[in-house]
């Protein structure tokens, strides 16, 4: 048998769920190798903007049967809503076994107040024009889909894999502004309500950073996605790490971290 590594909480969001970006197969290995007391999905988990019929794979499928097997062992499966699964907003503050759905988190650590949340509350441009931030989710679907097709013909060539979007990203001068911005003024709030650690989705950027202005000072953390960057936050004696599923690969297999074997 395996002996799963168990965190006190996994974070994850941004994963899109019945999207093509989405790098359902690698979460699933990732579930597989955990059994933590709290798995908090932290928005966009399932992409009700651009779901479709047609298009939910078993891998996707998979994903989701992971999680209820987590939550049948003992695994408290909270879910915070974002925007791109907003519609189940409607179904807040609801739980079913261990399965809660609400749209932010506080939890004590450690002496040390802890607020979880999506981040699409401070994203203007979304509540301003909706309309356009689901057309860019579409467009940005599509780009990752290119760029899979494109990195597979690199592959072969012999060549490294290369991002679009993150080279877009990168050219775009207000992109940057936005995530300091988004940092700021997130940690700012943090700050004045007394919170230690604040942790949100949203913009797709993995980062652990100490954030500090005159009124004290917080630790901002962004659980990255499972588009790009294939990132999650853990939570285990009393510290906070950013683990990259290509990081755990080259480590060890996932499934088979620890090897117990049975006495005859």
């Amino acid at each position: 048998m395996f002996i799963k590594r168990k965190p006190e909480i996994v974070v994850i969001s941004d994963v899109h769920l019945g999207t093509f970006g989405a790098h359902a197969a690698e979460l699933s290995e990732y579930l597989e190798s955990v059994q933590p007391k709290k798995l908090v999905l932290n928005g966009d988990f399932i992409d009700i903007w651009q779901f479709r019929k047609s298009y939910f794979p078993k891998a996707h499928l998979e994903v989701i049967k992971k999680i209820i097997d987590l939550s049948s062992k003992g695994t408290e499966v909270i879910y915070i809503t974002g925007n791109h699964d907003e519609f189940l907003r409607k179904f807040s503050d609801t739980q079913i076994g261990e399965l809660r759905i609400t749209d932010k988190l506080v939890l004590e650590l450690d002496g040390k107040k802890a607020w979880f949340f999506h981040g699409d509350v401070f994203d203007v441009g979304i509540h301003k024009a909706k309309w356009i931030a689901k057309l860019g989710g579409w467009g940005y679907d599509l780009l990752i889909l290119i760029n899979r097709l494109l990195n597979q013909v690199l592959v072969k060539m012999g060549k490294k894999k290369y991002s679009l979007s993150k080279k877009i990203k990168n050219s775009v001068k207000n992109a940057g502004k936005f995530i300091a911005s988004f940092e700021k003024t997130v940690s700012d709030l943090a700050i004045e309500n007394g919170y230690k650690y604040v942790i949100c989705g949203h913009i797709h950027q993995p980062k652990i950073i100490r954030k500090t202005n005159r009124r004290g000072t917080c630790l901002y953390l962004n659980s990255g996605d499972w588009i790009e960057n294939l990132s999650v936050l853990e939570y285990e004696n009393k510290k906070w790490n950013l683990t990259y599923f290509s990081e755990l690969k080259k480590q060890k297999p996932l499934v088979a971290a620890v090897t117990v074997l049975k006495k005859d």
